[in-house]
């Protein structure tokens, strides 16, 4: 059941009243009695309704999402259609709008920001981190409320919504080494990302090294070419992780037009997994992030930060390997060149 101000009101010891003015500002309410109705609201997972937040503070009652990326990678990685999903899910309960814009470069990112922080959204969800990420400091400047994903390390005055990328790939290479993989590569997206980096970190951790890492740029067309350039090493790898399923569809196309096996002579595995990897000649492992999952606790999220809930960084669930065909059996004994 959905919690009610009543609930919260009964929770912290006070009346419906208090816990609305708590929200609106409406009247001075002591700092003690506003934690414990904070207290009482984050326990509860409630947030005030978003109309009277508006009214209230003169709020444009959406939030934004700004992607900068190629648009025809978005086309077919599935994980942005999802992780939206999970959003919106969240914000029409609310009845708050989600304002997504997709940039090619800086400026004009910066400008999307500046456009909502001027009366556009009352706060943003930042995806695909970078290490060093000018974003944090930019969206401090322009006071503009946001909720990080996958950030490592807290931001002062953002939170972040956590995902353990290293675990999963450490599980999955454990599991292929049982079955006599030696030779294990994996393709990354920009090394930049901090999922990316995360994935790669653990990886080079667990097979000892980084002459099979080949950083890629999460495209179909790059996933293919990469896995062309390992398949033509005299010594090749016997199996390969990607950093995405796009790029590893197109690694298995690549590598079946040319005459091996999956998984007899390559083992293949990806990660955001999805209903499509099931449906693959063979079933495709991959790792399942939960990206819907994700999109609610990251609307959630932000909903309370821009309402002024005192709100933390949270882990989301664990990923969980959906382990197919493309991994059953054996290493080969024997590897095949590449026709």
């Amino acid at each position: 059941m959905t919690p009610t101000i009543a609930d919260v009101a009964r929770e912290a010891g006070v009346t419906k009243g208090t816990v609305s003015h708590v929200y609106s500002g409406h009247r001075p309410i002591s700092t003690q009695t506003k934690a414990r109705v904070h207290a009482a609201a984050e326990k509860l997972g409630w947030v005030p309704n978003s109309n009277a937040r508006a009214l209230a503070g003169h709020r444009t009652n959406a939030i934004g999402l700004v992607l900068h990326r190629d648009p025809s990678a978005l086309v077919v990685d599935t994980f942005f259609p999802n992780f939206i999903s999970g959003m919106q899910s969240v914000l029409a309960e609310q009845q708050i709008m989600l304002i997504m814009q997709v940039v090619g470069d800086r400026a004009a990112e910066e400008q999307a920001y500046r456009s909502m922080a001027h009366g556009r959204a009352d706060g943003v969800v930042l995806l695909d981190m970078h290490l060093r990420d000018w974003r944090i400091g930019f969206l401090q400047k322009l006071k503009l409320p946001a909720v990080l994903m996958d950030m490592p390390q807290d931001q002062l005055g953002f939170t972040t919504v956590r995902l353990n990328s290293a675990q999963p790939m450490e599980q999955l290479i454990d599991y292929l080494q049982e079955r006599g993989h030696t030779r294990i590569a994996h393709v990354s997206g920009p090394l930049t990302y901090v999922h990316a980096y995360e994935r790669a970190k653990a990886y080079v951790h667990r097979v000892g090294g980084s002459a099979l890492l080949r950083e890629g740029d999460f495209t179909a067309g790059n996933g293919r070419h990469l896995t062309a350039q390992l398949l033509s090493m005299p010594d090749r790898p016997t199996a390969i992780i990607y950093s995405n399923n796009v790029m590893a569809i197109a690694g298995q196309a690549y590598a079946q037009e040319h005459g091996l096996v999956v998984p007899d002579d390559l083992a293949l595995a990806g990660f955001e997994d999805n209903e499509i990897c099931a449906h693959l000649n063979p079933p495709l492992t991959s790792i399942d992030t939960d990206p819907i999952g994700r999109g609610r606790l990251v609307a959630k999220q932000l909903i309370r930060t821009i309402a002024g809930i005192p709100t933390e960084s949270v882990a989301s669930r664990d990923a969980t390997i959906k382990f197919r065909e493309s991994t059953a059996g054996q290493a080969p004994s024997v590897v095949r060149e590449v026709h």
